[in-house]
């Protein structure tokens, strides 16, 4: 008997084409990330601050130093990523099973309240630079594989644009548990005394909550990395025996428009998500209401959810750069009216609802970057490929990581002595307060003017500096395609 032809796959069918099973598997991971990185971003500071009681100053330096250490540390992983040979679970996957634990532990390790075994504030410190370090160390060493497993997993455009909208699921579920729920377990009430007998009560940092907290994220982050590993597939193959020309790659980087555009977004992006931490003082000093954070949290990430449905047909018929365009117009158009209305609103009356508002449609247009970030990124290397026939997911990821803590950085660092010296905020005698006239109001200056800044300049890289348009991008798909044809026939 003749064998009939296999009619499953339709005739155009990219032969690497994903599924949803694929999407949820990769999704889990980034929630992985963001549960342990959203929880340390948003929330360590006021742990340093208020639990502690480490000056800002020393904080701000803290943060700058670490960053200094990862310009040596982000660089040496990526080497490391990029040579490693393939095992039987790929290139980039094993990393997820190798390094989840230890990420998990220091995640909790940054949140031990050091001052109960010892009073020297120089110790505190340097356990602070200790378990801050190694987080960060080890979250570099997940993240550069991680972020890089994309484009491995397929090489479809529709692919990517699945794994990009389901890492935009995980990451949202990730970093939404914390600032969702956190508040509710790392704060308790406290009660101040003033000079004339008036008693006022607050809600303050609880040093135990914030551990327990860290535990809850560090165990369900290792989970989270597991069941991602167990559940995608590197489809694209790696080299057996990778010949990385770091410096050829890095200077393409450096000559290349979109990876210098999305790079400097990545900055401004990152950087601000960081800043907005801050938020935390100002719900606390200035609208004296924390639960405000669990509302903030739902403003930003509810569009989202609103659009993440629709963005690969979306993107598909419009385009990333296209989308990211009109999308960051509506953040930069909404945080520039919410820094010139919102002071002129009551403070403990229409301010937090407009404050919310405004936050609602910053997330709104936001979204249109967030959920097509990584599939932009993974479009970026495929460029590199395109224009110099060099492929290297690691070490461009691992550039692209370090753009994004160098934003990270200068949000956490500058941040707090805006705090400190513009707003005049002193977490060792203010942070079992609630609003403090002139504080309260520079907070609140701090928290806004800065947004209206990052918005506006990320609005003019994706429309105007990022070039890779829709039309643009076709002939580098072909191009890549065709190498992967070539290789697998080669092989």
């Amino acid at each position: 008997m003749s064998k009939k032809t296999s009619s499953v796959n339709p005739v155009n069918e990219h032969p690497n084409k994903i599924g949803i099973k694929e999407g949820l598997g990769y999704m889990l991971g980034d929630g992985g990330n963001l549960f342990v990185l959203t929880y340390v971003s948003s929330f360590l500071k006021v742990f340093y601050t208020d639990v502690l009681k480490i000056a800002e100053e020393k904080i701000a330096s803290l943060l700058l130093l670490t960053r200094l250490w990862d310009a040596i540390n982000d660089p040496i992983w990526g080497y490391i990523v990029a040579k490693k040979r393939p095992s039987k679970d790929g290139k980039f996957r094993p990393y997820l099973k190798w390094l989840c634990v230890p990420l998990g532990i220091s995640a909790i390790l940054c949140f031990v309240d050091f001052s109960k075994f010892t009073q020297s504030q120089t110790l505190i410190l340097v356990l602070a630079y200790i378990t801050y370090i190694l987080f960060g160390m080890l979250y570099t060493g997940m993240n550069i594989p991680f972020g890089s497993l994309a484009s491995v997993i397929t090489d479809d455009p529709d692919g990517r644009t699945l794994l990009s909208t389901f890492r935009s699921i995980g990451g949202g579920i990730g970093g939404a548990a914390p600032l969702l729920v956190a508040p509710l377990i790392i704060y308790k009430k406290t009660s101040v005394t003033a000079a004339d007998g008036t008693v006022s009560t607050y809600k303050v940092a609880d040093g135990k909550g914030m551990l327990i907290f860290a535990v809850v994220m560090g165990v369900l982050a290792i989970i989270f990395y597991l069941a991602c590993f167990k559940s995608t597939k590197e489809r694209i193959p790696s080299e057996e025996n990778p010949n990385v020309d770091m410096k050829k790659t890095y200077l393409g980087m450096l000559k290349s428009r979109p990876f210098v555009s999305v790079a400097l977004a990545g900055i401004l992006i990152s950087g601000q998500l960081q800043f907005a931490s801050l938020n935390q003082y100002l719900y606390k000093n200035y609208f004296e209401n924390t639960n405000l954070s669990i509302i903030g949290t739902i403003a930003n990430y509810l569009p989202m959810v609103c659009l993440i449905l629709f963005m690969p047909k979306l993107v598909k018929r419009f385009g990333k750069k296209e989308l990211c365009g009109v999308g960051t117009f509506f953040s930069a158009l909404a945080s520039i009216l919410m820094f010139f209305i919102v002071p002129k609103c009551e403070r403990t009356g229409s301010a937090p609802a407009v404050f919310m508002i405004f936050l609602f449609i910053i997330g709104f247009g936001y979204s249109f970057v967030s959920i097509t970030n990584w599939a932009v990124v993974a479009d970026v290397i495929d460029y590199q490929e395109y224009k110099t026939g060099l492929r290297s997911e690691s070490a461009i990821y691992a550039v692209y990581t370090f753009c994004r803590k160098l934003g990270q950085t200068a949000a956490d660092s500058g941040g707090l002595l805006l705090l400190s010296k513009v707003a005049g905020y002193n977490g060792a005698e203010m942070g079992n307060m609630g609003y403090i006239e002139g504080v309260g109001e520079g907070i609140l200056f701090v928290c806004t003017l800065i947004p209206m800044i990052v918005y506006t300049l990320v609005f003019i890289l994706m429309k105007f500096a990022y070039p890779l348009t829709k039309e643009k991008l076709e002939p580098v798909y072909d191009y890549v395609r065709q190498a992967r044809s070539k290789a697998e026939n080669e092989n």
